[in-house]
């Protein structure tokens, strides 16, 4: 009963985690392409709800759960596959902590226009393309992080 209990919240994490990243792009993406400051200043704002509210408990649940899982079940934390896993989510965090500030700013920015009445400002825009520039190789890491953790392939680092 532990073991399916580990991985119930260690698999349902990651699925936040992909789910909650992938929804979040999708949105702001549709947002920024709408370019009205109300849409964008009302979109930034659920999305740094989401990002706080699903993706950072998600975030400090994966490695409990998955360090829990490992133990239990045996496999030893020096395992190549848990080792790259690790490694891809500290790449993972390199990049998102970086996009919570910056969805915080655009949301500011957004905010801002919308009071003044005004256009997003060349700070947002630079802003946006900078975070989804930072959306790819975290993206692509969370992708190789399932992959290894469906396959667990058998290599040493």
């Amino acid at each position: 009963m532990l073991y399916f209990a580990l991985k119930f919240v260690h698999v349902v994490g990651a699925a936040v985690l992909l789910g909650t990243g992938a929804g979040i792009a999708f949105f702001m993406l549709l947002a920024h392409r709408d370019g009205r400051p109300v849409v964008v200043a009302a979109v930034a704002r659920i999305v740094v709800i989401a990002d706080f509210l699903f993706t950072a408990t998600a975030v400090v649940l994966q490695p409990l759960s998955g360090v829990w899982l490992a133990s239990h079940v045996g496999y030893p934390l020096t395992e190549g596959w848990i080792v790259l896993s690790l490694i891809l989510y500290v790449v993972t965090g390199a990049f998102w902590l970086p996009v919570v500030w910056m969805q915080l700013r655009m949301r500011d920015l957004a905010a801002a226009a919308v009071r003044r009445h005004g256009q997003l400002p060349a700070e947002y825009d630079r802003l946006f393309r900078l975070w989804f520039a930072c959306g790819f190789p975290a993206f692509a890491a969370v992708l190789a992080i399932f992959w290894l953790m469906i396959q667990r392939p058998s290599f040493t680092l």
